[in-house]
């Protein structure tokens, strides 16, 4: 599957070049030249990275972002603009940007930088969400049902994995790194806090939440509502 983005652009004659670029190279593309009209296709789509000039009416690319953010939309940001001082930069990483492409700029080294943010999810984002958990990243809480969850430092680890990587599965071996690095503990140790976060977020028969696929890893089983 070909990737889906967003470019939020108010030059017209630019966006034009870009969306025509990338369905060159096989990149389906909306267009938004104002950050109010981005944010209502961003609430209505589900895109893999957001292209965002700075310099937008109404709602800048900077506002926009912070919107984004605070909403806990882990879809990763890359900023276009004019600027290239080091403080502007520094503005749009704190709210949550993930990366930067100064005009004017070359149609391949978008491209290149498309393709790497695609391939991750955003660590901007100050919420994260997976179904009914709700993990706030700033306060260190973390929420089922409006039920505050009890987690160990080990859990807390496990289920931000699991919920950035949602609603794909994650093998033993990348939460073990998650958590351990590359010294690995015991074989049985993983097991143990799976365990006791299941208890946690598992709260009865008929709504398992974590899950293990044999051969393959663990994932969050997100229901339909």
């Amino acid at each position: 599957m070909g990737l889906f983005l967003l470019l939020v652009e108010d030059d017209f004659d630019l966006a034009e070049t870009i969306v025509q670029y990338l369905e060159l190279e096989g990149i389906t593309c909306d267009h938004a030249a104002s950050g109010e009209a981005g944010l209502n296709l961003i609430q209505q789509n589900s895109y893999d990275v957001l292209l965002l000039d700075i310099m937008l009416p109404r709602l800048s690319g900077l506002d926009l972002c912070r919107t984004i953010r605070s909403h806990g939309l882990d879809t990763p940001i890359l900023m276009l603009t004019a600027r290239d001082s080091m403080d502007d930069k520094q503005a749009g990483f704190d709210l949550g940007t993930d990366d930067y492409l100064v005009k004017p700029f070359a149609m391949k080294e978008l491209i290149m930088r498309i393709q790497a943010l695609a391939r991750r999810k955003s660590g901007q984002a100050k919420i994260l969400t997976a179904g009914e958990l709700v993990m706030h990243l700033d306060s260190r809480e973390i929420f089922r049902k409006r039920r505050k969850l009890q987690l160990t430092p080990t859990g807390w680890i496990i289920l931000e994995t699991l919920i950035r990587s949602s609603p794909g599965v994650v093998s033993r071996r990348k939460l073990e790194q998650a958590i351990w690095g590359d010294e690995l503990p015991e074989s049985n140790s993983l097991k143990v806090h799976l365990h006791k976060l299941r208890q946690q977020i598992n709260v009865s028969p008929d709504s398992v939440m974590l899950q293990t696929i044999p051969g393959h890893g663990y994932t969050l089983l997100i229901e339909d509502t």
